[in-house]
């Protein structure tokens, strides 16, 4: 051996040093890996997250199809509403005759009495 061994002493020390973090680090995930309420929480986090994205996803999806009916119903009222006031006379017709129904149906109910 040559000179006084300072060299081979730091190396061992560093080794050391690497070695103590290692441990610790490993320390560290296995305490990780025990800790089972902390990967519940975190299990639970993650579920709903994805809940929360499903919902905001069939949210947007549902308000997308209201909007279409809407428009379509829109469409649809004003179609109707052009054919009402283009021949206003069957309407007339068929209101005149809800109104001889009712007329009829309250004499038939007050000479029941």
């Amino acid at each position: 051996m040559t000179g006084n061994g300072t060299g081979d002493a730091e190396a061992l020390r560093e080794e050391i040093r690497r070695t103590r973090v290692e441990l610790g680090e490993t320390m560290e995930l296995l305490v990780a890996r025990a800790d089972v309420k902390a990967r519940l929480r975190e299990s639970a986090g993650q579920a709903k997250e994805r809940m929360r994205q499903q919902a905001a996803q069939t949210v947007a999806r549902v308000r997308g199809q209201a909007a279409q009916k809407a428009d379509v119903a829109r469409s649809q009222a004003h179609e109707k509403g052009a054919t009402v006031r283009s021949n206003p006379v069957p309407w007339a017709t068929v209101a005149a005759g809800a109104v001889a129904a009712v007329v009829v149906l309250l004499i038939v109910r007050g000479r029941r009495r």
